[in-house]
């Protein structure tokens, strides 16, 4: 039977499934593209026609750039602190504080609420950072190891299912406004568990959807009053 790991070295690939150590505790850095960014940067790709205008993204711009292009106006970088140097505006989601409302035509918004320990009140942050017709693009982890290096700084608190994240999102924007996916299959998130990188899989079995392994959720979510 075809190993579906395959393109990993054979010493890697003879340990998935059986060593209890993970080939990378750095999410798969350190081989390539993390299993997870390759959904998160194709879910991106498929809505790029709404990162435009003014855009807020958290950490940093490099999103922005890659699918904003000519389209952004104005790039903002919003983080809770003073460590990072990319940041524009600092601030917090979840009380409002140091985040200008009603501003942003989109809101690129990727693997943070799992981090947020309150993510009803950072979800009505995100409602009211966004203009009238602005657009929430937010990626959740459905399946992930713990995040070691974040978590002293702000915890690690959740994973999210589809069904929980329709209903945080629709309880602000409106169900009509929003729209809730998964991504992902058992081989994506075995190799996603055990550090492997994209590379290590084809496309074929990156792409496979399986919808009882939702490895990572999507939202589009539309600030109505446009």
């Amino acid at each position: 039977m075809r190993n579906p790991l395959r393109r990993a070295a054979p010493s890697v690939r003879d340990r998935v499934g059986r060593d209890l150590e993970p080939v990378s505790r750095n999410f798969g850095f350190d081989r390539g593209k993390p299993v997870d960014r390759w959904y998160i940067e194709r879910f991106l790709r498929e809505h790029e026609g709404d990162v435009r205008g003014r855009v807020l993204e958290l950490y940093e711009s490099t999103y922005t750039q890659w699918f904003g292009g000519d389209r952004v106006t104005a790039s903002e970088v919003l983080h809770h602190g003073d460590d990072n140097p990319a940041a524009t505006l600092r601030g917090d989601l979840m009380t409002g504080e140091g985040v200008p409302e009603a501003a942003f035509d989109a809101f690129i918004f990727t693997q943070t609420l799992h981090l947020i320990p309150e993510p009803e009140a950072a979800i009505r942050g995100t409602w009211r950072a966004l203009a009238p017709g602005g657009v929430l693009l937010g990626t959740l982890p459905g399946m992930s190891r713990v995040c070691t290096d974040d978590r002293p700084v702000w915890g690690d608190w959740w994973r999210f299912t589809t069904d929980g994240a329709r209903k945080l999102f629709a309880d602000v924007y409106g169900a009509g406004n929003v729209e809730v996916a998964a991504v992902g299959n058992v081989v994506s998130a075995c190799a996603f568990l055990y550090g492997l990188a994209a590379e290590d899989l084809d496309e074929r079995e990156l792409a496979h959807h399986d919808p009882d392994f939702e490895l990572v959720v999507t939202v589009r979510a539309v600030r109505p009053g446009a």
